[in-house]
């Protein structure tokens, strides 16, 4: 596979590939920005060192005018180096949850001291039974993409949507991932020419919803947008 875009990290394809020269990137960056750390693979991989993971850490230390959001399916790597970890403000940790099954990552989750903690149901694969969010900041859910893409259920969506909204817990829904996925085919957000477009459309029973945890820096509550 070549480089993706010229950017060397892809290189090796989608194979792990460490890119130490750019982990300075954030200190140059002047205007406060949301960083999601990782897109493409996960910070707590077993294959990336606990050396390579402090370097990150102390990045994000440093740069606090930034915000860093890590999603991980290794919470359990976490619980064991996080004591090795300083975990500022800006820092924000969520777990992926695809399945009831993985929800014992929701409970590790709870017990790691990061300013934020999230959860994201993407792909969400099956209806998730009641649970308590508690000392939970964030629900996200999505529908898996791709030519394989299995069904998400909107009866699932809703359901997530309706307990956090009990618990009043922020909830984010971000797409249906296939538009054959989507109940709504006027839906106006499967067009790529809209400016809510995601993939397979992003509205649940004709609504919009977009929403993110409040948080506090120097004393202020706010939204990121």
């Amino acid at each position: 596979m070549q480089e993706k875009r010229g950017i060397s990290q892809y290189r090796n394809g989608f194979s792990l590939t460490l890119a130490p020269e750019r982990l300075n990137d954030p200190k140059k960056w002047q205007t406060p920005k949301l960083i999601f750390v990782n897109s493409m693979s996960d910070l707590f991989h077993e294959e990336i060192p606990e050396d390579y993971i402090r370097k990150v850490f102390q990045v994000m230390n440093d740069t606090p005018r930034h915000t860093y959001q890590i999603l991980t399916k290794r919470i359990e790597r976490v619980k064991k180096i996080c004591s090795e970890l300083t975990w500022s403000n800006n820092i924000w940790l969520g777990v992926s949850v695809e399945k009831n099954d993985n929800h014992y990552r929701v409970d590790i989750l709870k017990r790691i001291p990061s300013q934020i903690k999230f959860i994201s149901y993407e792909p969400l694969l099956e209806l998730i039974n009641q649970y308590n969010y508690e000392n939970i900041d964030w629900v996200l859910v999505g529908g898996e993409s791709g030519g394989k893409a299995r069904k998400m259920e909107e009866g699932w969506a809703l359901s997530l949507k309706n307990t956090c909204l009990a618990q009043k817990v922020p909830f984010f829904f971000k797409q249906w991932g296939k538009k054959e996925n989507n109940p709504n085919h006027d839906d106006p957000t499967i067009n790529k020419s809209s400016p809510m477009h995601a993939k397979g459309g992003c509205m649940l029973n004709g609504e919009f919803f977009r929403n993110y945890p409040k948080i506090k820096q120097n004393g202020t509550a706010f939204k990121y947008r």
